[in-house]
């Protein structure tokens, strides 16, 4: 399906390559590739280059091969594939941050040593999240060309900014993630638990999708009370503790 949901998951799987390639690079388990030496420019003040900057060009290029090499069709599945591949090492390389090492005595930190270092990949996550979440929505065109009929995307409203290169893209609606669907194979959020002070997803008024919610008291065993004795051991009680559980009608 080409909806938002699978925009999303071609990116972040590219991303995953990518930044899986880089890292292995920079911590040298990988004998074809290094530290990045090109991407240093002049040192700033109170440090200088040092350490190994990662090498997120080579990840991209590897993450490039493998995931766009079956993306070669002239259809619109294969031109948002690549789209969203694309915006996910693009991720990368957006969210690169300079990470320093103090050196001196006692800590003194006369002297840094600073290096591009991807951050960790949690971030990237929620960045493209941010990227689902304002994805755009295109439509299909079809032009005659001298190889046959190729499709192309385009974007369905005119009104708002055209999708760049770090921008997801999709052209089919999300079916509804509310009610089992064996085709799509999505469970539905029925019996599923809710927060209910949340005003978020995980919220009972949004994951429950208007159903409302059921609520039980649980009993978890708890370590509790616990004391350090030296040396060295830490011994506890268990405590029983009652809990609200909340969950999806």
């Amino acid at each position: 399906m080409a909806t938002r949901e699978s925009a999303f998951v071609h990116a972040i799987a590219s991303a995953g390559v990518a930044f899986a390639v880089t890292r292995s690079c920079a911590e040298g388990s990988a004998t074809i590739c290094g530290c990045d030496t090109r991407h240093k420019g002049p040192p700033g003040e109170g440090w200088k280059w040092g350490g190994c900057s990662e090498d997120v060009d080579f990840g991209s290029m590897v993450s490039r091969e493998f995931a766009d090499a079956r993306e070669n069709r002239p259809d619109a599945r294969s031109a948002m594939n690549r789209q969203n591949n694309e915006a996910g090492r693009t991720s990368l390389n957006d969210n690169m941050f300079l990470k320093c090492k103090c050196h001196g005595l006692s800590g003194s930190c006369e002297v840094k040593t600073c290096w591009w270092s991807q951050p960790d990949f949690r971030v990237i996550g929620d960045y493209m999240k941010d990227k689902y979440d304002s994805a755009s929505e295109m439509v299909v065109e079809k032009h005659k060309e001298s190889r046959g009929w190729v499709e192309t995307l385009r974007p369905k409203f005119t009104f708002f900014k055209l999708p760049t290169e770090r921008d997801l893209v999709y052209y089919e609606s999300s079916p509804n993630f509310c009610e089992p669907n064996l085709e799509t194979g999505s469970f539905g959020t029925r019996d599923r638990a809710c927060n209910l002070t949340s005003h978020g997803i995980d919220g009972c008024d949004l994951l429950c999708c208007g159903r409302g919610h059921n609520t039980r008291t649980e009993k978890r065993k708890e370590k509790c009370h616990c004391i350090f004795h030296w040396c060295c051991y830490v011994s506890c009680q268990e405590c029983v503790r009652v809990y609200d559980v909340h969950t999806c009608k």
